[in-house]
């Protein structure tokens, strides 16, 4: 098969002097890019422009959902393009975009029975069988099945904390047999806990009902007026909350503005 001359496009990746080159395959066609690129970047230098697909390049928004083989190994792999390195004979398909399961929902007129409006939203949630797909699937390394498997025991708020890391590549819905949507429930799953089951912290409430009176008005108008470098200085001498103080035990040693 003839070698497509490579071409320094999209991000112009520019390889170093003796670089080796190696053969990968592009929704079925070769090229020849330097080792050492993400697939994103291998896509890019292929001459190959990116319209969608491609959001935060670090591994966080999970617009790069990919697939990949290698020529002669029939596992089908999966990974996210701005991570995964382009290795020699790989045949890469990213899909940018995976239907699931989107239902429509209002959290307002959720009260006390969160698990049974998982059950009505996500039924399909109650198929899983167990077999950890999912997880194998996830190029974040989260355990999908035990996520699943919590919201089944009714454990919102562990799967809450279980799925917080999701980036919503949807990999893992593409791969289950039980046709699962799992990053959306688990989408769900978080929202809801964080509306009806986490217990609600007063002095937010507080200081929100203080922000809505127009308390802080006057003091948000002398900042404003303020030079530059002025309010730089404040923000950087101010006194910061410990990292690890309990809500609501920490106060600052000038409370003239609180």
């Amino acid at each position: 098969m003839t070698k497509i001359k490579p071409a320094a496009t999209g991000d112009r990746t520019i390889p170093p002097k003796g670089a080796k080159m190696i053969p990968i395959f592009i929704m079925g066609r070769e090229y020849m890019v330097p080792e050492t690129l993400t697939i994103m970047k291998a896509i890019e230098y292929s001459g190959y422009k990116y319209t969608r697909g491609c959001g935060c390049r670090g591994g966080i928004c999970g617009a790069c959902a990919t697939f990949y083989r290698f020529v002669g190994d029939y596992r089908l792999r999966t990974g996210l393009a701005c991570q995964t390195v382009a290795t020699e004979g790989m045949i890469i398909m990213q899909i940018p975009f995976f239907p699931s399961n989107r239902p429509d929902y209002n959290l307002e007129t959720v009260t006390d029975t969160p698990h049974e409006v998982l059950r009505a939203l996500y039924p399909e949630v109650f198929k899983c069988v167990g077999c950890g797909t999912c997880t194998r699937t996830c190029p974040m390394d989260i355990d999908v099945m035990d996520y699943i498997a919590l919201m089944k025991r009714g454990d919102l708020k562990g799967a809450s904390i279980k799925s917080f890391d999701c980036v919503l590549c949807g990999l893992c819905a593409s791969r289950c047999p039980a046709q699962i949507s799992q990053f959306t429930a688990a989408m769900f799953v978080r929202r809801l806990y964080g509306r009806v089951i986490m217990p609600k912290a007063e002095h937010l409430t507080k200081r929100v009902t203080e922000i809505t009176s127009g308390k802080y008005n006057g003091m948000l108008a002398d900042l404003a007026e303020m030079d530059r470098d002025v309010v730089k200085k404040l923000y950087v001498e101010r006194e910061r909350e410990p990292d690890m103080s309990g809500a609501g035990a920490w106060m600052p040693k000038d409370v003239s503005h609180l």
